[in-house]
């Protein structure tokens, strides 16, 4: 036991050290002291343990004498814990005995004086008896707290702790975490103390108890770092489960890498495998299928795709796990043949490596050739990555770069050089990953043309902070503040609480790369980014639709166009994913049904539809209403329509719609009551609907509710001719309350339209619905001018032509009143100040669009004034109802020049299509305030023309 010259310094320096603060080390037999100082050139861990526990320096000659110490960790524990110590007395025993005896193992390895095997089962039994016996020791604290749990009989309920991994397979590493899964029989609530709680309460704070007394860090270390992410729904799961949960939860929503997982999953303490045996019966068919299970390769070239990812993404180099070759690639192939014929194969169903790949050979799936070399470099590759994490019980399996560390690794591994080391690591890793090639291939090998791999790679990777952010901007080129990365991992950990199930994993997997590829190659995708992740998040459970876009390539890409240029359409999107369905055709969701077919559209869409099933007529209006607007708002972004068209399709679908809602309202009301008396000798309904505001100026915009008056003319003491009658007028009063509700209700698909009564006569204290005559004689005495204003932005929408003539003769009447320009003028300028202050909402810095001066409800003032003014000398002016037109009808008369009319309608429609812009990006009606200064100038100079 030679030591070169450097590490002998190393040696004799720490040999000094140690004994002048432990003299005992100097009455040390010399042969082990001879071993001391040969171990003391190799290890810190060696010698700082040394030095920290005075005890060990007595103890470890006896310790030492003994050849297998596994036998009696439990015993040795159980001794210590069964006084039921505090939290801090029961931490610092645990640790104190991890810390002892992992001197002895790893004195042990660096001697090379017992086989590989040997050292990992004794790390397995010390970690088995450290954390059951941290069980048993909080178990008996937590009764004494809480009661004991019991089910139903009455029968007292352990919670299992399923050690997962090497841990479970009994071949855990030196310096390793240990994966635990906690599970427990049966619900029920504890008994014995005054106040009970539910077994899943008593096993949560249990578990939490264990986590702590085995993780936390104190003054004499940790025992492990526990690690549950493999539980279900991971971190974000509960932390334990029942075993009818867990079975639940593995047959509708288990993952491949979870199959992989169980196939290590072993109990801790021999006293639990009776009742684990009932568990693992239950999770058997998930982990190992009946069937010959090829479909696991590919799992696992992803798996492997996305390690490869990490360590290059990492610059993990010299990573003798992890590498290509290494000993993950080495337990890929092991447990290839195990979840490809483990359910035929009972010899395969073994939890540790070396001896199901004797099975292997056994049943000869692999040449005795392949094994071999298989078992060789899993021994060599395991001995170089306990002995390297030995050097300082750190977690790590690169090989160190540092000339100390090598030296160290060389010596206790008996080679001649650094370079002979890297040489015969190089040999086996090159002979594995040619046997894993064979088997198993790279992701790379599939047929499908694949789509770039980053995007693939950044799916993989979703719940790798730091690899996430290497790809956002090292490969896509996204500025490091982008809020991408965040988007991309509260996506990832939202998506593993869903039931998604087998197949719509699949087809997420395949889908993710195509939508990332089609997200970042838009020139916005930090924005369009989050919109498409909120879409596809409200639908990941319903795969019907993820195979919609993972199948057509063309309804994809525009889903990632539209939902970048509109958080709007996206919200609607996410809302109703029926609209889905509308992407797969890119000519018709650009052309909108034309104007005049909205009201054919219409009874085509709901003649699919019972008509005495009104709860999906509604419906059936609201998803027509919602495909409209969608494809309104495509044509829109993809600039086709210009903003007065974009208008006037929204015009042209609410009245289709009003027209549709009526008749469903007539129809109901009618087989109720029949129909009032007074039509019996005329065609219509006696019945008219008024459109105030953007619906009457042929304005709406993507978000506009519609101002309604409604009107009838049918005479007092008339009745209707139903079974059950009634008084006509009150028959026009449901008609008008059952439209409403036809409009407001709230269905799956949400409501069809707000509507606002308030500029019906007397305003909400008036009438749902009115007379014509008593609409005429109210707006001849009793309203203000204000009313006469909204008057102006009238017309009838749907009615019979008798009530549209006696609308038109009162509108035309109020309109072309003579008035005194002075009263009027003072009227309307207070008016329009009133508003401003009651609506406005000032923004330092912004322009409204809407109500700040030079804005477009000064242009709408401006016109309500003038047609108000003088429509007494030109009656023409009454005609039209909306806002350009009514410019155009000043130039006709010649009270505007055309210079004027031009300029304030190219202001008014540039303010108006910058509404529906900010509209579709869910954005308030404001811009930057040197914004439109041009257009709000020509406004103002009007203003004070006019208005003065």
């Amino acid at each position: 036991m030679q030591l070169p010259s450097e590490l002998q310094t190393l040696s004799d320096l720490n040999y000094q050290r140690l004994t002048e603060k432990h003299p005992v080390i100097l009455s040390w037999s010399a042969s082990l002291t001879e071993q001391l100082k040969y171990v003391l050139g190799l290890s810190d861990f060696l010698y700082e343990a040394l030095m920290r526990d005075a005890q060990l320096c007595e103890i470890f000659p006896s310790m030492i004498a003994s050849q297998s110490r596994a036998d009696d960790y439990r015993q040795q524990l159980q001794k210590q814990l069964v006084t039921e110590p505090d939290e801090a007395t029961g931490e610092h025993i645990l640790r104190t005995v991890r810390n002892r005896e992992m001197f002895y193992i790893a004195w042990r390895d660096f001697l090379a004086d017992w086989p590989l095997e040997e050292s990992l089962h004794h790390l397995s039994e010390l970690a088995e008896a450290l954390i059951f016996e941290t069980y048993q020791w909080q178990y008996a604290l937590c009764c004494k707290l809480w009661g004991t749990p019991v089910n139903q009989a009455g029968e007292t309920q352990p919670m299992l702790i399923i050690g997962m991994g090497k841990l479970g397979g009994g071949e855990l590493n030196f310096s390793s975490d240990i994966d635990l899964i906690f599970a427990y029989p049966d619900n029920g609530e504890t008994q014995g103390v005054r106040k009970s709680i539910a077994n899943a309460q008593f096993f949560t704070r249990l578990g939490q108890r264990i986590i702590k007394s085995l993780d936390q860090q104190t003054a004499d270390g940790f025992c492990y770092r526990v690690d549950m992410r493999l539980r279900p729904f991971g971190d974000s799961g509960p932390l334990v489960m029942s075993f009818a949960a867990l079975e639940d939860y593995y047959q509708e929503q288990g993952r491949d890498w979870e199959r992989y997982a169980m196939v290590k999953a072993r109990v801790m303490g021999r006293e639990m495998y009776a009742c684990y045996q009932e568990l693992r019966q239950m999770l058997r068919p998930f982990v190992f299928r009946r069937y010959i299970d090829f479909s696991a390769i590919q799992s696992l070239r992803r798996m492997k795709s996305m390690i490869q990812s990490e360590v290059r993404r990492r610059g993990l180099v010299n990573n003798i796990k992890l590498g290509a070759g290494g000993i993950r690639e080495i337990e890929f192939i092991v447990q290839s043949f195990q979840l490809i014929r483990g359910g035929r194969e009972p010899s395969l169903r073994k939890r540790g490596l070396l001896e199901t790949l004797h099975a292997i050979q056994t049943l000869g799936l692999l040449g005795e050739h392949d094994v071999t070399s298989l078992q060789q470099a899993y021994l060599f590759l395991r001995r170089v990555e306990n002995l390297l994490q030995a050097l300082a019980d750190k977690q790590t399996q690169t090989l160190p770069d540092d000339s100390c560390s090598q030296q160290q690794l060389v010596t206790a591994l008996g080679m001649d050089c650094w370079e002979t080391l890297l040489q015969e690591i190089q040999v086996h890793m090159a002979r594995v990953h040619q046997i894993f090639r064979d088997l198993i291939g790279d992701e790379d090998d599939s047929e499908e043309a694949p789509v770039e791999s980053v995007y693939q790679e950044l799916w993989d990777m979703a719940q790798k902070p730091e690899v996430v952010a290497d790809i956002l901007q090292q490969d896509l080129a996204l500025a490091p503040e982008s809020k991408v990365a965040d988007v991309l991992l509260q996506f990832k950990t939202e998506l593993a609480k869903k039931t998604l199930g087998p197949r719509g994993r699949d087809v997420l997997n395949h889908l993710m790369p195509k939508v990332f590829q089609g997200v970042f190659r838009h020139p916005d995708a930090q924005f369009g980014f989050p919109r498409v992740l909120h879409l596809l998040q409200r639908i990941a459970t319903r795969t019907t639709y993820l195979e919609l876009l993972d199948e057509h390539p063309a309804a994809l890409m525009q889903l990632t166009r539209l939902c970048t240029a509109s958080p709007m359409i996206s919200e609607q999107l996410a809302r109703y994913p029926i609209l889905l369905d509308e992407l797969l055709d890119p000519h018709q969701l650009y052309h909108p049904i034309p104007l005049d077919q909205y009201r054919v559209e219409l009874r085509d869409f709901l003649a699919r539809i019972p008509q005495d099933d009104m709860e999906q007529q509604m419906e059936g209006l609201r998803q027509f209403k919602q495909i409209c607007l969608l494809r309104i708002a495509a044509a829109d972004i993809a600039e086709v329509l210009p903003v007065m068209k974009v208008s006037d399709h929204l015009t042209y679908l609410a009245e289709a719609i009003v027209e549709v809602v009526v008749h469903q309202a007539w129809e109901q009301l009618k087989e109720k009551y029949g129909e009032p008396t007074h039509l019996n000798q005329r065609v219509g309904k006696g019945f008219a609907v008024i459109g105030y505001g953007k619906v009457g100026g042929w304005e709406l915009g993507y978000n506009s509710d519609l101002d309604l008056v409604f009107l009838h003319d049918c005479p007092a003491n008339i009745n209707t001719n139903g079974n059950k009658e009634i008084d006509g007028r009150q028959f026009y009063l449901r008609l008008a309350q059952r439209i409403i509700h036809i409009f407001s209700v709230r269905t799956a698909s949400g409501i069809l339209y707000d509507v606002d009564m308030r500029l019906r006569p007397s305003g909400a204290s008036g009438l749902l619905v009115a007379p014509v005559s008593a609409f005429a004689e109210y707006q001849h005495q009793e309203a203000w001018t204000w009313e006469h204003q909204a008057l102006v932005r009238a017309r009838m929408i749907y009615g019979d032509e008798l009530l549209a003539d006696a609308f038109m003769q009162t509108r035309h009447q109020i309109l072309s009143r003579v008035r005194d320009a002075s009263v009027l003028k003072q009227e309307v300028i207070e008016m329009r100040e009133k508003m401003r202050q009651h609506l406005a909402e000032k923004k330092p810095g912004r322009f409204m669009l809407k109500q700040d001066r030079g804005g477009i409800t000064d242009i709408e003032f401006l016109a309500q004034y003038l047609v108000l003014c003088y429509s007494s000398q030109y009656p023409d002016l009454t005609r039209w109802s909306d806002n350009v037109r009514i410019f155009e009808s000043l130039l006709s008369v010649g009270m505007m020049s055309q210079e004027q009319v031009q300029d304030l309608i190219e202001a008014y429609t540039a303010m108006r299509d910058q509404i529906h812009h900010r509209n579709l990006l869910n954005l308030d009606a404001d811009v930057s305030q040197d914004k439109f200064l041009a257009e709000r100038e020509v406004v103002i100079q009007a203003w004070q023309q006019w208005l003065g």
